[in-house]
């Protein structure tokens, strides 16, 4: 009978030795891991195969499908992120600061792992791989619990990476998956204070929302992505007709997806049907102010008038708003209102109103003329990631090795006692 108390307390008893294996050993593990996704693909897309029919029959949208579906490319994909991050610097052992007091002490600083690290997520089963990778490269056990959508994916993936901890003879407790899909165990599973160090949502709002709600474990906040791209009146046409495509619709379903475009009243005009017609093959609908509407055509099929709820959804759906501001004071103070503190972007070619956003917009990551769809960990060199955080403590922006990791002092001394 599954026991989750039991699962975890296997878990903390197993990161003491997990916190101080050697570099080597970990870079092994993962590369035997990577080794193992490829080897067991044809078992792991049967899994994923299922989770998919059900998402079908469960008229699961086209987004949250879409982080579901495995493919060859995609488990290449998985096992070439853990690659990448056994090909990482260990960021374990590091000293971050040394100093001598006066009275002769030298007190260091070093980076140690967390210890115990748990995940909470949905049907997305390239988390499991990414999030076994850089945890065990910084040196944590990880206790992963994915959505009931992608059970069958994800107990797939977790039995090839296991292999890899019995053939190099490590606690198979560094790689824990709640194989349970209840929410009664999702919630006793945010309790596990005594266990579990910290605990990281990785889904939509909803899920994100009850985990900061429920659970006694300290969390860090990831993921809801109201992202914006601002069209500034001195930018170039063509480049932001291309990011903001890009940032659409690349990939629907992913936070890091742009789903607010702000554009100058002096461009507005001119610029918005050029941008619908970019974006009419995909059929992405334009949820427009009154202004926006006049100028894009309120007869189009992919034009409507956006409501108040509009400025603030995160669709993850071929659907866009769009507001017109007078300046970029304007602009700012819309994105600050509305954002989700993930991506934004300006597209100018003003270096003072490019300084000026990034100086003054609220966000983990703030963009000049690029896609947001750059908020991403192995784009920002960090192999994987864990989650985009959209806080400030302690971590900000994509999550690699570093940010899963905590440091302690160590003190050397030579007979001091405290007068």
């Amino acid at each position: 009978m599954f026991n989750l108390e039991e699962l975890c307390k296997n878990a903390h008893e197993a990161r003491l030795k997990v916190g101080i294996m050697d570099t080597d050993l970990k870079n092994q593990i993962l590369e035997d891991a990577a080794d193992a996704l490829v080897r067991h693909e044809e078992e792991i897309l049967k899994a994923n195969a299922i989770d998919v029919k059900n998402g079908e029959e469960n008229h699961m949208s086209a987004g949250l499908l879409d982080r579901l579906r495995l493919n060859h490319d995609r488990i290449a994909d998985m096992a070439s992120g853990i690659r990448q991050v056994a090909s990482l610097d260990d960021p374990i052992g590091e000293m971050l600061s040394m100093k001598k007091r006066p009275n002769g002490l030298i007190i260091g600083k070093k980076r140690v792992p967390i210890g115990v690290i748990g995940i909470i997520y949905e049907a997305r089963p390239n988390v499991t791989s990414d999030a076994f990778s850089l945890c065990l490269k910084s040196g944590n056990c990880v206790i992963l619990k994915g959505g009931k959508d992608a059970i069958n994916s994800n107990m797939a993936i977790v039995k090839a990476l296991k292999e890899a901890l019995e053939k190099n003879n490590v606690s198979e407790y560094a790689l824990n998956l709640i194989e349970a899909t209840d929410r009664d165990t999702t919630y006793e599973f945010m309790k596990m204070k005594d266990y579990v160090d910290v605990l990281i949502p990785r889904g939509g709002a909803g899920l994100i929302r009850s985990v900061v709600d429920n659970a006694t474990i300290p969390v860090i906040e990831t993921g809801t992505g109201n992202c914006h791209i601002y069209v500034d009146a001195n930018a170039d046409f063509d480049m932001a007709i291309d990011i903001i495509k890009n940032a659409k619709t690349q990939r629907i379903g992913v936070c890091n997806a742009c789903e607010s475009i702000v554009v100058h009243k002096d461009i507005a005009k001119e610029f918005l049907p050029l941008l619908y017609e970019a974006l009419k093959e995909k059929e992405v609908e334009l949820r427009g102010d009154a202004l926006s509407v006049e100028y894009l055509g309120a007869d189009r099929p992919f034009v409507k008038n956006a409501s108040d709820e509009d400025w603030g959804t995160e669709y993850l759906d071929y659907i866009l708003s769009v507001k017109i501001v007078n300046d970029i004071d304007e602009a700012i103070a819309h994105i600050n209102r509305y954002n989700t503190a993930h991506s934004e972007s300006i597209i100018t070619n003003n270096y003072d109103e490019a300084q000026k956003f990034l100086n003054e917009v609220d966000s983990a990551c703030v963009y000049v003329n690029a896609s947001t769809r750059f908020s991403d960990g192995n784009e920002f060199g960090f192999g994987a990631e864990i989650g985009i955080s959209t806080q400030k403590l302690h971590a900000r922006g994509p999550m690699g090795l570093e940010a899963l990791t905590s440091y302690k002092y160590i003190i050397y001394g030579s007979g001091q006692v405290r007068k």
